[in-house]
């Protein structure tokens, strides 16, 4: 989004004409007022182009909000169906809870019935052993053939009848608990099967739980995102807008600079007293006025050239003296774009010149400090004074050339001995 909005800012200073600094361009100085009053004609354009263009984004901003909207009930409702399912899965662990038990309870019957059979297992297994100890050849017939009277028959009729209904019995009641251990066996299945199928719905409970949880957390993104997205965008028109208000500003006073120059001009020059005020016996030397539309902008020694350095590339030339109150002067006439303090270019000033119907931008870097905030200014006028000031190793002046506006990337910049003899 940063990108974005240096290209923006690039593309409108380049297609007004105008110099910038570090993002915010302002009008350049024009020497004739109808070319200035062309600028601004340009600017009142592009201004209501701007204006249609926030109203865009504060529509685009009005759908988002009413997308916000509808992406926070569908949260809610997404809240809603987490929470449903949070209180069926403590109901199922409850069925699983009481399931276990009645496992419990079925298993402890099992032990019963199967301690039962085996009881009557060694009843049987008692009765065969006394029929094999009898020789193995008795049978309730013989018994009753075996009676030595009537009322004997009886008896041993009743004890075989007794005897024959008490295995019944027992045959009878182990079949019925053997039938009844088979059924409580397959119930016991059942129920396994059934906690499988609870432990099975479950996890799919689950499974769709953490998906909704999911879906949650990418609306939410998304959100933000789109709140972000609109935030930069609103912000970027907000930047343009100033940017075109301070051109705008720069361009206005250029104009009354120019009717004032034009007024001054009918007239015999006077000292405007600004060289004067900015001067004091404790100025360091000033560096001479040159021939030509460029000046030297200070005195000194050249301690780095335009070009390659390092690993880096310098796209400006660096004046070094290392005398005291060394002034700076305007290396050409035009209006100041910017005069403030950067953390790369310590105390710096931008000027936008328009000579010979092309437009030029001068920078000049780490100064102890500075003289004038805005405004026209002339050739040779003491803008400031030589520092150390920002990303700075020693006291000099770093001077940029632009043949057009003022660029983060700085790819109008050109050599300055293209222009000023050094």
């Amino acid at each position: 989004m940063v990108k974005k909005r240096v290209v923006l800012s690039a593309a409108l200073a380049a297609s007004l004409g105008l110099g910038s600094n570090f993002g915010f361009t302002k009008a350049a100085f024009a020497s004739k007022i109808s070319d200035l009053e062309s600028k601004n004609t340009q600017i009142e354009q592009k201004k209501a182009d701007l204006k249609h263009h926030l109203q865009e984004k504060d529509q685009k901003l009005n759908e988002l909000k009413d997308q916000q909207s509808k992406l926070a009930k569908e949260i809610k409702a997404i809240d809603m169906a987490a929470q449903d399912a949070e209180l069926k899965i403590a109901e199922k662990q409850k069925q699983m809870k009481e399931t276990n038990e009645k496992i419990e309870n079925l298993k402890k019957e099992i032990k019963v019935i199967q301690k039962r059979i085996q009881e009557r297992n060694e009843v049987l297994k008692e009765r065969a052993r006394a029929l094999q100890q009898s020789g193995g050849s008795a049978s309730y017939i013989d018994v009753l053939l075996g009676a030595e009277s009537f009322s004997d028959f009886i008896d041993r009729a009743t004890a075989v009848t007794a005897l024959v209904n008490a295995d019944k019995t027992i045959l009878d009641e182990q079949k019925k608990d053997e039938e009844k251990l088979e059924n409580n066996r397959k119930e016991v299945e059942k129920e396994l099967d059934r906690l499988t199928g609870m432990v099975q719905d479950l996890k799919d409970l689950t499974a769709r739980l953490n998906a909704k949880r999911t879906e949650k957390d990418s609306l939410m993104k998304q959100l933000a995102k789109e709140q972000k997205d609109v935030e930069n965008d609103k912000l970027s028109l907000q930047e343009e807008q100033e940017l075109l208000a301070s051109q705008q500003s720069a361009i206005q006073q250029a104009i009354q600079s120019e009717k004032n120059r034009k007024k001054e001009a009918a007239q015999a020059p006077q000292p405007t007293g600004n060289e004067h005020s900015v001067q004091s016996a404790s100025q360091g030397p000033m560096p001479e006025v040159s021939s030509g539309a460029f000046t030297r902008p200070a005195a000194g020694v050249i301690s780095s050239e335009f070009g390659a350095r390092g690993s880096e590339f310098h796209e400006g030339i660096d004046i070094a003296n290392s005398g005291s109150n060394v002034p700076i002067v305007a290396a050409a006439s035009g209006v100041v774009i910017r005069s403030y303090y950067s953390t790369s270019y310590g105390n710096c000033i931008f000027i936008s010149h328009s000579i010979n119907g092309k437009v030029f931008t001068t920078v000049y870097a780490h100064m102890s400090a500075r003289l004038v905030q805005s405004g026209h200014v002339s050739k040779g006028q003491v803008i400031g004074y030589m520092g150390s000031t920002g990303q700075s190793t020693g006291q000099h002046l770093h001077f940029e050339i632009h043949e057009g506006p003022w660029t983060p990337d700085k790819r109008y910049a050109v050599n300055p001995r293209k222009y000023i003899n050094f």
